[in-house]
């Protein structure tokens, strides 16, 4: 397995269960251990469970949990979705293993597609060119989180390849995070649209990056021909748009033909069918449901009324999501590693909240609300650029980066996606004040 991806084998955290009917209360002691084997019945019960039937019971819980958050705590539901992922994982009680998320990849990434493409469909390809300083600070705020995470990787004695690698993951926002999220709170305004706009913005860069990323090192293998690799990722982002584009255009000329509900059954099956002619053609799903969004949107402008999630159906996948997302939090070696992930973690915060309040006046916004639209980019998610491979683990065809770097950077990644509602939150309904959403 790829040093990148999450250790499988962590020692479980709690002893096997024993038989019951072995156990007879005749002391205190006795008494004791036959209290803690019924407490930790339905854990190892969870444990040993089928892992379809296991991650069903999860997802109950997670939807429990989620709607307990709101109600305590008044944060979106996504937090205690993801909190049950990251108590389930090898993280705490080691609930589910990574390898077990293999039979569920389609589901998720169905789950991804429906976000991603609900994002292209409500912006506004037009807005970019009608103001250019939103252009601007889209592009500006992507390339200096990637540049301000690997120069100060750099300065803490990381070598340049794994801290490019770094920067260039550290570029992306969460499509997802913020996706599920903004279903819930269903803010309006100013900072909400430029929100998407750059998270859109900023995701497509990463996943240039990645690509350039990949020609670079690949470069610097003997005998390396640097034709085939640039080949390969023109078709891939070439590929992408035109299937994105393809799909779009499909789905304004079928709609046509149908009113009401049916709609958004439409938008469900030109999803599923968009992600996989993206897998079979070895193309990326991610940009090529993100330009399928766009050009919809484009096309049928008022027309395409998109909702959340697409339905109750797509809630369900989310909900999936989000505790896919918990499950694939890492925390190991956080203590020997905390220079490194709060390196991430403070020079992309500096990066996206700085750059945002540079180009504040130009854009058109207020301080107030640069603030809130740059603290509501902080939510960050490695899902969706793993995703792009054949499995949820590194390419097989890249080289394994060092460990020590790669793990700091899954850590940071792991607490900026379980914080992203909060930070989400924070930004657009105490700062900027565009969310009216209230505890339930």
């Amino acid at each position: 397995m790829s040093r990148i991806a999450l250790s499988d084998t962590m020692a479980r955290l709690l002893p096997a269960s024993e038989d019951l009917n072995a156990l007879e209360p005749t002391s205190a002691g006795a008494a004791t251990d036959w209290g803690r084997e019924i407490a930790l019945w339905p854990i190892e019960a969870l444990r040993g469970a089928d892992p379809v039937l296991g991650l069903a019971v999860l997802m109950i819980i997670a939807l429990l949990a989620g709607e307990a958050v709101r109600r305590a705590t008044g944060l979106p539901r996504a937090l205690g979705a993801m909190l049950v992922g990251a108590l389930a994982s090898p993280l705490a009680l080691s609930l589910v293993a990574r390898a077990e998320l293999d039979a569920w990849k389609p589901l998720i990434d169905l789950a991804v597609g429906l976000l991603v493409f609900e994002l292209g469909a409500r912006i506004r390809p037009r807005w970019l060119r009608d103001n250019p300083w939103l252009t601007l600070k889209s592009l500006a705020e992507a390339l200096l989180s990637g540049l301000a995470v690997a120069g100060a990787l750099v300065l803490l004695g990381i070598d340049h390849q794994s801290a490019t690698l770094a920067g260039a993951v550290a570029m992306a926002g969460s499509p997802v995070i913020t996706m599920a999220v903004l279903g819930e709170l269903r803010p309006r305004g100013q900072v909400t649209e430029r929100l998407l706009v750059m998270t859109a913005v900023n995701t497509v860069c990463a996943v240039l990056a990645l690509s350039l990323w990949q020609i670079a090192v690949t470069l610097d293998a003997d005998g390396f021909d640097w034709q085939p690799a640039l080949a390969g990722v023109l078709y891939a982002l070439c590929g992408s748009y035109l299937l994105g584009a393809f799909a779009g255009l499909l789905l304004e000329r079928l709609s046509r033909q149908i009113r009401g509900t049916g709609l958004a059954t439409l938008q469900l099956a030109l999803v599923v069918i968009a992600a996989m002619l993206a897998a079979q053609f070895t193309v990326s799903p991610l940009l090529s449901l993100l330009v399928a969004g766009m050009v919809a949107r484009a096309r049928m402008g008022h027309r395409l009324q998109v909702e959340p999630q697409l339905g109750s159906g797509g809630t369900a996948l989310t909900l999936l999501l989000l505790l896919t997302l918990g499950l694939l939090s890492t925390l190991d070696g956080l203590l020997g590693l905390w220079p490194l992930v709060a390196a991430i973690i403070g020079a992309r915060l500096l990066a996206k909240v700085g750059t945002v309040l540079l180009l504040a006046r130009p854009s058109g916004l207020g301080w107030r609300q640069s603030l809130g639209l740059g603290l509501a980019l902080q939510p960050a998610s490695s899902l969706p650029l793993l995703l792009t491979s054949a499995t949820l683990g590194w390419p097989a065809h890249l080289p394994a980066p060092p460990a020590e770097p790669m793990q700091a950077l899954l850590i940071a990644l792991t607490l900026l996606q379980l914080s992203g509602p909060v930070w989400l939150q924070l930004g657009l309904r105490a700062v900027a004040r565009e969310s009216d959403a209230r505890p339930d």
